[in-house]
């Protein structure tokens, strides 16, 4: 099973950007963390991050015929790229969108998110261990057991 993994704009700051919210950890920490864990489930995993709302929707749309399910944190297009909505709805594999924070607890314009009805689930304020709980929730998505 292949899984793309989708980071956007200014996850490749983690670690520096905001730790009271986000955490130490870098990025490329957690994708070394998460990429291992599926590989022991498994899976093959693909990272990907960009700071460019149009990379992320050229990614969603190579990933047709190339990757099983996606992972995304799709950071603050979360709340505004129609774009990243409908590449995702578009390519038809299962997604699960992530998030380190809450995003429901902060500002109010990050508790809406349009990426989220075109997702299998959302799961939000659980730091890095969010990756891993959407990477679970969709394998079981993908081996068909379960929502």
């Amino acid at each position: 099973m292949r899984i793309l993994i989708l980071n956007g704009p200014n996850l490749n700051l983690l670690g520096r950007r905001r730790p009271d919210i986000y955490g130490t950890e870098t990025l490329d920490g957690i994708m070394d963390e998460l990429t291992e864990y599926l590989g022991a489930l498994g899976c093959e995993a693909e990272c990907f991050q960009s700071n460019h709302e149009g990379a992320i929707v050229d990614r969603i749309q190579q990933a047709l015929g190339g990757a099983d399910g996606i992972i995304i944190n799709p950071g603050a297009y979360t709340h505004y790229s129609y774009a990243i909505r409908d590449a995702i709805e578009a390519v038809g594999l299962p997604a699960v969108e992530v998030h380190l924070s809450d995003i429901h607890a902060r500002e109010p314009f990050r508790a809406v998110s349009v990426i989220e009805p075109v997702c299998i689930a959302q799961v939000s304020a659980l730091g890095k261990r969010s990756y891993f709980v959407g990477a679970d929730i969709l394998l079981k998505r993908l081996k068909g057991s379960g929502e």
